[in-house]
């Protein structure tokens, strides 16, 4: 794999998976090297010579398979300027109980996500949410330039001289992604903040604005009632013909703004420029040539030579967007947008029939300690889900990101009526998983089996497609084969669907009684913590056979957590001190026992070594390790994709049989561990396991992509490989500093798709009343295949589609079309999911795989959003009180009016911002 960065702009392609690069950023890249010094105030320019960016301010982008060296990418540009926004919120908001953070500790050096966290947050704290939520941004970004709906429209990346077009697109996914934000659905608020940043990107890379000689932004994208001045009309030439690929002086000179036109629609005028590259079919249309400065490399962009210049201005741009919606959700609600936070959020799920009352209690105690142990902490939860259930109905979901708000709903929850088993569980859960951000924990509080069996399969993936957890307390005997009534027979397999999704999530089914339930809901403050889980060998029990687990010296506060009908179990360490189910400080740890559960927490720090755990148990008992550490890891699948103007990685949430698919694993805890100077952990092969048996399926190297510091992995998975597997897990070894054996293992289990199956809305948002096109792609790569094809969504709009049933032969793909129909009575900014399920037909009915898709019904525009910007410098300050920052009004008035009339440019906290005034 090639570790040259994708360009700017990816015209037609498939973007370098975004999520999978370490979130990176020079504090020296605020500003472009060439901006009118005149336009800043003194304290300014003694900031600037330690501001102003190296000859490589940018890093590549180690997964792109095809790229121009020295180029930078959407995904560059777009996570320094969140890490650049980060770093000013960090410096004006110091954490409780910790000194703040100075700028002078972090110039001159690469800024990168974990250093950030540490110096905020404290040594080893995990920047692991705050890294994913990066690249979903990132990953949506790229995903304008493959999305069906996205990648041929000329509005969405400024091209063919749709500006005024591509500015209402631009601004209306930016208040999409308010909307979004504002109904705590992060999760599209962030895929709608990748498309407008993408847009906002393109402009730069283009548009003719670099060329004419501009060194700031464009002062009026974000400003609908701004006029776009000096607009090229479609009788005004633009360019001239160019044979050569590299064409530095094919623009008329004119001062007209435009934009190249790129392939066959819309057709190109008479004189106007086109886009450029090998792959644009209009450039070889007179007059030849291009202008788009997407990357270094002449043969994709021919303004090649302009491609810093504009990668500069897309990144001021870049950091302006994100001080808007920083100054719009309040400095809390842009932490939430980012996940810049080290805990999840608390998501219950709870069963209200009448038998339930002690469960119900025992949540609102843990909810209770949780809200005040952890109040003002870093630690406290940010969102907060409840979704009741019982026969025969489920949900209101209610969410929040106020712990009062939630206290007060929760304590309105209390036991009554009901009684028959099963109930709606999985219907509730779904409820919970659509609302509850990535990597979350939710906690399921039962004492019945599902009734709605057949959601099974579309909960499982939806676990998968949005990393979270699922834990069952059931105060239930699984062996008890009468109803609660005793109308019926039970089966004593019916809490199967518990243990299948439990185990598709990475959770657990944890059987207790009544009596022990407040002290075994005790695991849902130490989910709060972001545990790691210790990979077993076998991770299931067998008699007679330990179960090993290996301690490195990066591993703290592990914990042992056995369940079942255990008679005894022994717990040995490297050196072979051994101790017992007694309860008490033992040798190794504290024990403590509630009913058929047991919680060992060993000894801190744990020698390092290999462990082991020997179990004697009626039955299949449950046994899991889990431990603190600050090194982690991300894992994404991706395609490797060939045929675009700039090849790169086609990002995937599964593997797909038949395809030759990469695993890129961003290991995160490295970087703050490199500034120590001693050696760094080292992740050698990824080991794939048979779930649950632990069989091992395949070890393959992984390959460094970058500087080891960064943590950039790559394997290989042949699809002679995957074709074989069922559900499997990823685990990592390697060595630790010191040379002790290192293991990771993936939170979740992952599967193999039969099929591709792509689901894409339209690129804006809905309206009441209106009817939608949704487009589906299915495509099989593994030989013939035959597919029902079923729809979903929630909540419960009309839709209609025009595919049921599908067969494929091998390299076979097919189009279908989906019709939503919102309805008047539709909340407004709301969120609607939609899923379509592909089944196997009869002769393979296990074999599914599902899509997933959110959109957003808007509200009426709010006013506020639309006005030009005011007059006012202090009124992008409306989130921040002068009266506790009287040095940031200091500032402005120091630094004083300058670039244009939307721009302040000041010092807050020491360092150089760049203000947008209002939205």
């Amino acid at each position: 794999m090639k570790s040259n960065r994708a360009s700017l702009t990816c015209k037609h392609c498939y973007s370098p998976l975004s999520e999978t690069s370490v979130p990176q950023a020079h504090v020296s890249a605020m500003f472009p090297e060439d901006m009118l010094l005149s336009h800043l105030g003194p304290s300014v320019l003694l900031l600037l010579p330690l501001l102003l960016p190296s000859t490589s301010a940018f890093f590549p982008n180690i997964w792109s398979l095809l790229a121009a060296p020295g180029s930078i990418t959407h995904q560059d540009l777009t996570e320094e300027a969140a890490l650049n926004v980060t770093l000013q919120l960090f410096l004006e908001q110091p954490p409780p109980g910790r000194p703040p953070l100075h700028l002078e500790n972090f110039l001159g050096r690469t800024l990168l996500a974990d250093d950030l966290f540490t110096a905020y947050f404290g040594p080893g704290a995990p920047s692991r949410r705050f890294r994913a939520a990066l690249g979903e941004v990132s990953r949506a970004n790229a995903a304008q330039d493959f999305l069906p709906t996205s990648r041929n429209d000329p509005d969405l990346h400024f091209d063919a001289e749709r500006l005024k077009q591509g500015r209402t697109r631009m601004v209306g996914a930016l208040r999409e992604t308010l909307a979004a934000a504002r109904a705590l659905d992060h999760t599209l608020a962030r895929q709608r903040l990748g498309a407008a940043l993408h847009a906002l990107q393109d402009f730069y890379s283009h548009s003719n604005w670099v060329e004419l000689g501009k060194q700031q932004p464009h002062p009026h994208l974000f400003w609908p009632r701004q006029e776009l001045q000096s607009l090229a009309q479609v009788s005004d030439p633009t360019c001239f013909d160019c044979e050569e690929l590299s064409c530095p002086r094919n623009l008329m000179g004119s001062t007209l703004l435009t934009s190249g036109y790129f392939g066959a629609l819309p057709s190109k005028p008479a004189g106007k420029c086109s886009h450029g590259g090998h792959f644009d079919q209009s450039s070889s249309q007179p007059p030849r040539g291009g202008i788009n400065k997407d990357s270094t490399a002449p043969g994709f962009s021919p303004h090649h030579m302009l491609h810093l210049q504009a990668a500069n201005l897309a990144l001021l741009a870049s950091i302006q967007a994100f001080n808007l919606l920083r100054s719009r959700l309040g400095d809390k609600g842009f932490s939430r947008l980012l996940d810049i936070t080290l805990t999840s959020g608390l998501s219950f799920v709870l069963d209200t029939t009448g038998s339930m009352g002690e469960e119900i209690n025992a949540a609102k105690i843990q909810a209770r300690h949780i809200m005040e142990q952890r109040r003002g902490s870093p630690m406290e939860p940010t969102h907060y889900i409840l979704v009741p259930f019982h026969d025969p109905g489920f949900g209101p979901v209610f969410t929040t990101s106020d712990p009062d708000v939630f206290w007060k709903q929760l304590n309105e929850i209390h036991a009554l009526g009901g009684g028959d088993e099963p109930e709606m569980c999985l219907s509730a859960l779904e409820l919970a998983l659509l609302h509850t951000p990535p990597l979350s924990d939710i906690f399921v509080f039962t004492d019945a089996s599902p009734k709605d069996v057949f959601l099974t399969n579309r909960v499982e993936s939806l676990t998968q497609e949005r990393h979270c957890r699922v834990t069952f307390l059931v105060t239930e005997d699984p062996s008890r084969v009468h109803g609660r009534t005793r109308r019926e027979i039970l089966s004593p397999l019916r809490f199967e669907p518990y243990k299948a999704v439990a185990l598709a999530s990475g959770g657990e089914v944890i059987f207790t009684e009544d009596q022990y339930i407040q002290d075994v809901a005790a695991i849902v403050g130490d989910s709060l913590a972001d545990l790691v889980t210790v990979p077993l060998q076998p991770p299931i029990v067998e008699p007679g056979r330990p179960l090993v687990f290996s301690v490195d010296g990066l591993l703290q506060k592990v914990r042992v957590r056995i369940h079942g009908e255990v008679s005894s179990f022994c717990i040995r360490n490297p050196a072979g001190v051994s101790q017992g189910h007694e309860e008490g400080q033992g040798l190794l740890g504290h024990t403590r026992r509630f009913g058929q559960f047991w919680i060992v927490t060993m000894n801190d720090p744990p020698q390092t070594g290999i462990w082991e755990i020997q179990v004697t148990a009626e039955g299949t008992p449950q046994v899991r390790v889990q431990a603190q550490t600050s090194l982690d890891f991300l894992f994404h699948f991706g395609i490797p994709m060939e045929d675009g103007p700039h090849p790169g990685l086609y990002p995937l949430t599964q593997p797909v049989a038949g395809l030759h698919t990469q695993l890129l694993v961003e290991v995160i805890g490295l970087s703050s561990r490199s500034s120590s100077g001693g050696p760094l952990p080292q992740f050698s092969h990824l080991v794939l396991r048979r779930v649950p048996e632990g069989t091992e399926l395949g070890r393959l190297p992984l390959e460094s992509t970058g500087p080891r510091e960064r943590g950039f992995l790559s394997a290989s998975l042949p699809p002679t490989l995957l074709s074989t597997l069922g559900r499997f897990s990823l685990e990592l070894t390697g060595q630790d500093g010191v040379g002790q054996r290192l293991y990771r293992a993936a939170p979740q289990s992952c599967t193999v798709a039969p099929v591709l199956l792509e689901l894409s809305g339209p690129s804006g948002s809905l309206a009441p009343g209106n009817k939608a096109a949704l487009t589906l792609h299915i495509a099989s790569f593994s030989g013939p295949q035959d597919m029902e094809l079923s729809t979903s969504v929630n909540p419960s709009f009309t839709l209609t589609s025009n595919l049921s049933r599908v067969h494929l032969e091998q390299n076979e793909s097919t189009w279908g079309r989906l019709w939503l129909e919102i309805p008047d009575s539709a909340a407004p900014d709301s969120v609607v999911m939609v899923t379509v399920t592909a089944t196997g037909g009869e002769t393979n009915p296990v074999s599914l795989t599902h899509a997933f898709l959110r959109l957003l019904v808007l509200g009426p525009e709010p006013q506020d959003q639309l006005a030009a910007p005011p007059h006012s410098p202090h009124s992008f300050l409306s989130t921040t009180s002068p009266a506790s920052h009287p040095s940031t009004l200091v500032a402005l008035d120091r630094a004083g009016r300058g670039l244009a009339d939307n721009f302040w440019w000041g010092t807050v906290g020491g360092v150089l911002l760049l203000l947008v005034l209002a939205f």
